[in-house]
């Protein structure tokens, strides 16, 4: 007689061997794997979509610089036209000076004639002076509004549909070089790409914001020399006017 009980079972040792619980490298080990690979494409994309939206406001912003910019060049022709004004009033009211004299006596009139005439103003051609913003302003407002594309590109109201699919198309152009620089994971390639082509962009973006400040700031201080000499003038006018009233009063 065998001395193993009739209830004794030789395979029951193989199925509590099959439902132990996995180790490191079981199926705990595989979902834990899987977990994490989706956690770093989640995050990745996260980064690359806040990166896309810091490139938008970055070219919104660059926007509204240009516009001020045409702004500020504008308040310059106005200027510039404004002065111009006040200088033919000038020369206007010289003249009347002259003329007055010459009512006024003989002698005024004498003096007159020897003395030499003021210069005359030419009249400007087709009406409007020319006005010309600083250099460093307009390359700037030049190098700004070649990014105009790239801002209704970027902009989520006025970009293409079809543009979701071409980051991962994309990733198949760089070069050997710089592919071995990225995850061999092609989704999540694909996001590192994007990440560094959109932090480029804002870096260019800067020097271009940088450069357009520096140009305002030049235009603001050379508008601001002529908005003195401006107001030196025409409180000389009024001074000039009062006087030639008065004069002419007492003829």
């Amino acid at each position: 007689m065998s001395a193993l009980p009739r209830s004794y079972n030789p395979f029951a040792e193989d199925e509590e061997e099959d439902v132990a619980p996995a180790g490191p490298g079981g199926v705990g080990g595989a979902d834990r794997q899987r977990y994490l690979e989706q956690e770093v494409l989640r995050r990745s994309a996260a980064t690359a979509d806040s990166t896309t939206r810091s490139l938008s406001l970055l070219y919104e912003s660059e926007r509204i610089g240009v516009a001020a910019s045409e702004e500020l060049v504008r308040q310059g022709e106005a200027l510039k036209r404004t002065e111009q004004m006040v200088d033919k009033m000038d020369q206007d009211l010289k003249t009347s000076q002259r003329h007055i004299n010459s009512i006024k006596s003989v002698w005024g009139g004498l003096v007159n004639y020897f003395k030499a005439k003021p210069p005359e103003s030419k009249p400007e051609q087709n009406g409007a002076p020319e006005y010309y913003a600083n250099s460093r302003l307009k390359e700037a407002m030049m190098s700004s509004k070649e990014q105009e594309s790239k801002y209704q590109e970027s902009h989520p109201n006025l970009r293409k549909l079809d543009n979701s699919d071409n980051d991962f198309t994309k990733a198949d152009l760089v070069s050997t070089v710089q592919r071995d620089a990225y995850p061999k994971n092609q989704q999540l390639r694909a996001y590192h790409q994007k990440i560094d082509t959109n932090l480029d962009e804002m870096s260019s973006g800067l020097s271009r914001l940088k450069s357009l400040a520096l140009g305002l700031q030049t235009e603001i201080e050379e508008q601001d020399d002529m908005l003195d000499r401006l107001t030196k003038k025409v409180e000389t006018l009024d001074v000039n006017i009062k006087n030639t009233d008065r004069k002419v009063r007492q003829l």
